[in-house]
């Protein structure tokens, strides 16, 4: 007797998926409740659980396939799971089998039953690393693609393994005119023959090009700068970091003092805050904050609900949860849905300065970036300070260029005046 596995409800607008992952296959014990398949969706990768306790039986999609909501994905067979008996060698494949065989590494393609997504598979191969010797930090005990990234690459010395024909990349056979005398200097000069590879855009990626370049095509967007001097910020943080993270259990981190300086600009310049709905401009009186953070699918914008009524230590725990389950692919829809504004750190990262894309419908996003020691005039005197550039995209159509530099001059006078944000001026 079988069960059939039907695709839950997976949000508001969404009626369809696509297999990014089988987590079980047929043949694997399977307990109730237990993720059998991961799907990619617009905005997050989601586990189907399977309804009862069971055995694994068909699966009714293949990974890339498109199922819509409703649907049978796989079936549950009743009964236990038959125990896997290794058939041991016979002398002769121990006579020919050679003793240094045990002693090497694990390197190309990696078993087709291991647990691996697809993004983790590559980063494996690609890097000739053995499965079984990297962390399991993801849900079910699984490989992240940040346990992955994090290993230890082999020694210097060492000699690199091949890469396998998928980490290479597929390329085409070299026809007669590239073969001939008048490219053999050219081969040796760029170092060989040169490969592709083709890799299908995850659904994820998809709708951020579509609605990125949707950003482009409706709005009327512009981008004004300003920079702000990170002292006084850098002085409070290094100043109570410790019996904040004592008391509250978190870092304090610099997001905080940008979320708090958003909202105090918000309120300031609520033309920042509003969208377009049809003919009508919509003002909203709370501020529901997007603050992007990286995953191993492409950047997510989750959002911080009613941050203008959270403490510094709900926004700091806020967001580092956030970051965790965005990094393990835990992240739940309504997570992603909504916001009112959005505030991007391309910091992190090293950028210097850049030009943030608008997240439609808000009307505006701040780009926050790294903190470099520059020379400045002060009194009369130059000194150098740390010094961060500020971006702010808008939509020229809900804000106009002096609301804009006023909101940017908000954001800095909070920064360099962090009192400003206990006493809410």
């Amino acid at each position: 007797m079988s069960t059939e596995v039907i695709i839950p409800p997976l949000g508001e607008s969404i009626a369809e998926a696509t297999v990014g992952q089988w987590l079980k296959q047929p043949g694997d014990a399977v307990a109730a409740d237990e993720p059998i398949v991961s799907l990619e969706t617009d905005k997050v990768a989601v586990e189907v659980p399977s309804p009862l306790a069971g055995v694994m039986g068909e699966q009714l999609y293949k990974v890339g396939d498109t199922v819509a909501v409703g649907k049978a994905i796989a079936r549950i067979e009743a009964g236990t799971a038959a125990p896997k008996v290794e058939t041991p060698p016979t002398p002769a494949a121990l006579r020919n089998t050679a003793p240094a065989a045990a002693e090497q590494p694990i390197v190309g393609k990696v078993a087709p039953d291991a647990p691996l997504s697809p993004a983790v598979r590559r980063v494996v191969e690609e890097r000739g690393l053995d499965p079984a010797t990297l962390p399991h930090s993801g849900p079910g005990d699984r490989i992240t693609k940040a346990d992955a990234l994090s290993a230890t690459l082999p020694h210097p010395g060492a000699d690199a393994p091949v890469p396998p024909p998928q980490a290479r990349g597929r390329s085409s056979p070299t026809s007669p005119a590239l073969a001939g005398e008048g490219n053999a200097s050219a081969l040796s000069e760029g170092g060989g023959t040169r490969h592709e590879e083709r890799v299908r855009m995850t659904r994820l990626r998809q709708t951020i090009a579509r609605r990125l370049k949707e950003a482009q095509n409706t709005a009327a967007m512009l981008t004004t700068f300003n920079d702000v001097d990170m002292t006084a910020v850098m002085h409070a943080r290094d100043l109570y970091k410790d019996q904040f993270e004592k008391k509250h259990g978190v870092r304090l981190g610099f997001m905080s003092f940008f979320t708090k300086a958003a909202v105090l600009a918000l309120r300031e310049v609520p033309a920042v805050n509003a969208m377009i709905d049809g003919e009508e401009l919509v003002y909203r009186q709370y501020a529901d904050i997007g603050v992007a953070v990286s995953s191993p699918g492409g950047l997510v914008v989750p959002i911080l609900k009613n941050a203008d009524n959270r403490s510094f230590a709900n926004i700091e725990k806020a967001i580092a949860d956030f970051g965790k389950r965005a990094r393990d692919g835990q992240l739940k829809l309504e997570d992603l849905q909504g916001g009112t504004f959005t505030i991007s750190n391309g910091g992190v990262f090293g950028s210097l300065m850049s030009t943030p894309i608008l997240n439609p419908p808000q009307s505006g996003v701040l780009g926050l970036h790294r903190i470099e020691e520059r020379p400045v005039a002060r009194a009369g005197q130059v000194v150098i300070r740390p010094m961060m550039y500020l971006a702010l995209s808008y939509d020229h159509r809900v804000v106009d260029g002096r609301e804009a530099v006023t909101f940017l001059v908000r954001i800095k006078e909070a920064i360099e005046d962090p009192t400003r944000l206990l006493l809410d001026m």
